[in-house]
């Protein structure tokens, strides 16, 4: 149900009315950042499609139809082939197409291409979600194109990305776009609390730093994260109030040793967001405004030691690791690098 997701109530009153008119899109464009609901989103619109026993437009949740809509199990193993299909749920009605090893297959595609002009089992309609379209190759999106342009009265397809510009525009033009905005940290505080069993203390931290995704504060692991932030800290004492070389050195073999490689990027995006709030701080923001309230006293000590546009080119020298990322390089020797660049321009 509808009511039951976090934030974003301004979506939730626009699909309940695309639905109560009947006048949903055919093709529809879910965007937004990541881990903020957008599938759930997908799936619940499926299921106020499905329900046998709807109430102010919303599904109720409990009925056979609903029930089935939301039980799905993706494919575990490594076989490209298990991916060109459309990989349905229990409910017959409502299929995902997924990308498999950051790659939407053009099987895929032709495979929905081919179930989409069938009519519905059992439901008033048939609704397909891809997921992260955004991983969709041209070959992929080209062979959506037809589709969307003329799908069947009875189909729904629903594209979900965090990242609308690496689509076609020809793709954007033939969807309705639904935007969704970061969840509040108060609200994701309050299911964390509610729904999770978090403490008071650990749902305020992984709030603050989960950038307003639902998805990212579920799965933070309170005392891990405080252990990757400790690092941070010590990274940004180096560079910023000691310009310590050779602590930073250290402190790069150690998250590039065996422990810590296959986190190596949460490591990264730790540091930026510590990095992120000493620079607010800098600012001249108010603590109360941080991701990480509980660390401002030490923050502002760094804070005190660095002048705002210098910490601004450390978080771009971060973004520029990460953008590097993407291709083969030596991560020991691309951290040596940024953190003695971070540390050089103290001096």
């Amino acid at each position: 149900m509808f009511s039951r997701l976090i934030g974003n109530d301004v979506t939730k009153l626009t699909l309940r009315r695309l639905v109560h008119q009947r006048r949903l899109p055919n093709s529809l464009l879910f965007v937004g950042p990541d881990g903020v609901g957008k599938k759930q989103f997908a799936i619940e619109t499926a299921r106020a499609l499905f329900c046998r026993q709807t109430s102010n437009d919303e599904a109720c949740g409990s009925c056979s139809s609903c029930q089935r809509a939301g039980v799905f199990s993706p494919p575990t193993s490594e076989k490209p082939d298990d991916f060109d299909r459309v990989l349905f749920t229990e409910h017959p009605d409502l299929g995902f197409v997924l990308p498999f090893k950051r790659n939407v297959r053009i099987g895929a595609i032709r495979a929905l291409e081919r179930e989409a002009n069938f009519n519905p089992y059992e439901a008033a309609a048939r609704v397909f979600i891809i997921d992260d379209a955004d991983l969709m190759k041209d070959a992929a999106a080209n062979a959506l194109l037809k589709t969307l342009e003329e799908p069947p009265e009875t189909t729904h397809i629903i594209l979900v990305t965090s990242r609308p510009d690496v689509l076609l525009p020809t793709i954007r033009s033939r969807c309705q776009t639904i935007h969704f905005a970061p969840v509040e940290r108060k609200a994701i505080e309050e299911y964390l609390i509610g729904e999770r069993a978090f403490s008071h203390d650990e749902a305020r931290l992984a709030a603050g730093v989960a950038h307003g995704s639902i998805g990212r504060a579920v799965a933070i692991d309170v005392a891990e994260y405080r252990e990757m932030r400790d690092r941070a800290v010590r990274v940004l004492r180096s560079a910023v109030i000691d310009s310590d070389m050779a602590a930073l050195l250290k402190i790069s073999e150690e998250l590039n040793d065996a422990k810590n490689k296959d986190n190596f990027e949460a490591n990264l995006d730790t540091l930026e967001a510590v990095l992120r709030d000493v620079w607010r701080l800098a600012c001249g923001v108010d603590a109360s405004k941080l991701l990480d309230p509980e660390m401002a006293g030490t923050y502002a000590e760094i804070a005190g030691s660095a002048k705002p546009s210098q910490l601004a080119g450390q978080l771009g020298e971060i973004e520029m690791l990460r953008r590097n990322l993407v291709v083969n390089i030596n991560r020991k020797a691309a951290t040596d690098s940024m953190f003695l660049t971070m540390a050089a321009g103290k001096r």
